[in-house]
């Protein structure tokens, strides 16, 4: 066991003692070798050309949404501690023809540019492997697999299928009468299912399920108390119900518009990272994190549709544990 500082709205306000993964989800449901030993994609085996084509019948007006934020901008971008923000650099403009260091006889120009980023950096998934416990990956890989770059359970399998099908937003923000949770606010089953209720929608197996707190925006608006330390974002709480009813529907993927999906430090606990291992490392439940939801959002309160065809493909970096994503939610 260790110690963890428990931050809220007014800075530290407990000390509470981490158990280890191994003994909190110790009997935790598994889909270990369900689709097959060598299985890198876990739920993601549950969309398939069924679950495509109803995600396809939600589409009713054609409005389309771009999830993804913007990467390397002027203005900074959302990281979590520790990570840098993306960064944009021109290898070739205008400037480099007037100083002569390039030339065309036919007049042609070219501009060209190279980025720095971290993959968990921006609007990204997660790899099956990006996190583990107990010295395993999802579906039993060792953790030695990842030393210098993920043998097994990488993005890159992720990216080759693709992630699509029919998706129902949650939106626990207004579902609280709120513009956007708290500092370190949690919500957990209850809220899904209030909110879910409230929208007169839904979450059918083998839904994608998209949680918007509104944290995100609060990074464009807000910045100051974005960033402020101690970092505690708002999350979705680890319950075994939770966890239950995600694995009864079946639920291939999830995302959300905050850093990590979960709450920074889960209350009871200390920890911040037990959801990553009861439903990414365990199900195999896709992540994916920092998505952009606030026009969606708007657009599905003016419309009362909540329901839509998401489709997503992370990029295909060979042995990385995440990648960029710019998902599509199409009404």
């Amino acid at each position: 066991m260790g110690a963890c500082a428990r931050p809220n709205g007014n800075g530290i306000v407990a000390t509470l003692v981490t158990t280890p993964l191994s003994d909190q989800l110790d009997g935790a449901p598994s889909n270990w070798g369900r689709w097959g030993a060598d299985d890198e994609v876990g739920a993601l085996n549950f969309l398939g050309p069924d679950e495509v084509r109803r995600g396809v019948a939600e589409v009713r007006s054609g409005r389309t949404f771009a999830l993804g934020i913007p990467i390397a901008h002027p203005g900074g971008d959302p990281v979590w501690p520790g990570r840098t923000p993306a960064r944009r650099f021109a290898v070739q403009d205008r400037s480099t023809y007037t100083a002569g260091h390039e030339h065309s006889e036919a007049g042609e120009e070219f501009a060209d540019d190279m980025l720095f980023l971290y993959l968990h950096g921006t609007t990204h998934t997660d790899a099956l492997g990006h996190m583990w416990y107990g010295g395993q990956l999802y579906n039993g890989y060792p953790a030695e697999s990842t030393v210098g770059r993920l043998e097994r359970a990488s993005v890159l399998p992720l990216a080759q299928r693709g992630i699509v099908g029919r998706a129902v937003l949650l939106d626990i923000a207004r579902h609280r009468g709120k513009p956007r949770l708290g500092r370190g606010e949690p919500f957990g089953l209850e809220d899904l299912v209030g909110a879910a209720e409230r929208q007169g929608v839904t979450v059918e197996r083998h839904d994608i399920v998209v949680l918007r707190t509104g944290w995100l925006a609060g990074f464009y608006e807000e910045r100051a108390q974005f960033e402020r330390e101690p970092w505690s974002e708002p999350g979705l709480l680890h319950s075994p119900e939770l966890v239950s009813w995600l694995r009864e529907r079946e639920i291939p993927a999830l995302c959300a518009d905050t850093l990590a999906i979960e709450v920074t430090i889960q209350p009871e606990h200390g920890d911040n990272s037990v959801l990553h291992g009861a439903l990414a490392r365990n199900l195999g439940i896709v992540f994916t994190e920092m998505l952009w939801l606030e026009d969606l959002a708007a657009d599905c309160a003016a419309d009362g549709q909540y329901s839509f065809l998401y489709a997503a493909a992370p990029l295909k970096v060979f042995g990385a544990s995440g990648a960029p994503t710019n998902p599509l939610a199409i009404k």
